[in-house]
């Protein structure tokens, strides 16, 4: 029961003709990363050595923003930037201020109507464990607790920006008509 190397041959150039030059996004994969890296790392601790003994007696207050900025580079490449801030205070002193941008080069071969959400979301999510590991090294090395960030909801992250455009465009929107 051996195939025939040719209806094999025929197979692989029917499914090559299938994808076609309108469907070349889908032949590659949809999310590459090319690159990651610190882009800014900065720690400050400017009340050590007395902090440390402010920490025994009382709770800390942390406090952590995460955003994220995406640019293109060139075709369908772009750099998704997660800018992480995070600071520590005790009984009204700054512990310590930590703020990180942590990038990543990423090819996308993915439908145009589904980019932003990809940018936004999916490669935000996939940077996110490094720079987290990165925070939590970092503080650890300045001599606090490591600074341990929850998971972050990029899609609501997402979703609250989109609502917050359409927000903002109405606003222009109503003034450009009610000046007119």
């Amino acid at each position: 029961m051996a195939k025939n190397p040719k209806d094999k041959n025929e197979k692989v150039a029917a499914t090559d003709a299938e994808v076609g030059p309108e469907n070349t996004a889908a032949a590659g994969p949809p999310i590459t990363i090319n690159a990651q890296y610190i882009k800014d790392l900065s720690f400050e601790a400017p009340a050590t050595p007395g902090v440390f003994q402010l920490l025994q007696a009382n709770a800390p207050d942390v406090s952590v923003s995460v955003n994220v900025n995406a640019q293109p580079l060139q075709d369908n490449v772009f750099e998704v930037q997660l800018h992480i801030r995070g600071e520590c205070k005790v009984a009204e002193t700054t512990a310590f201020v930590i703020e990180l941008v942590y990038g990543g080069v990423f090819t996308l071969n993915v439908p145009q109507e589904h980019l932003q959400a990809v940018l936004l979301i999916e490669c935000p999510r996939l940077l996110f464990p490094f720079a987290r590991n990165i925070v939590a090294d970092a503080s650890r090395d300045g001599g606090f607790p490591p600074l341990m960030l929850a998971p972050v909801d990029f899609v609501a992250m997402f979703q609250q920006a989109q609502t917050q455009a359409e927000i903002d465009a109405d606003k222009g929107g109503n003034g450009a008509d009610k000046d007119a």
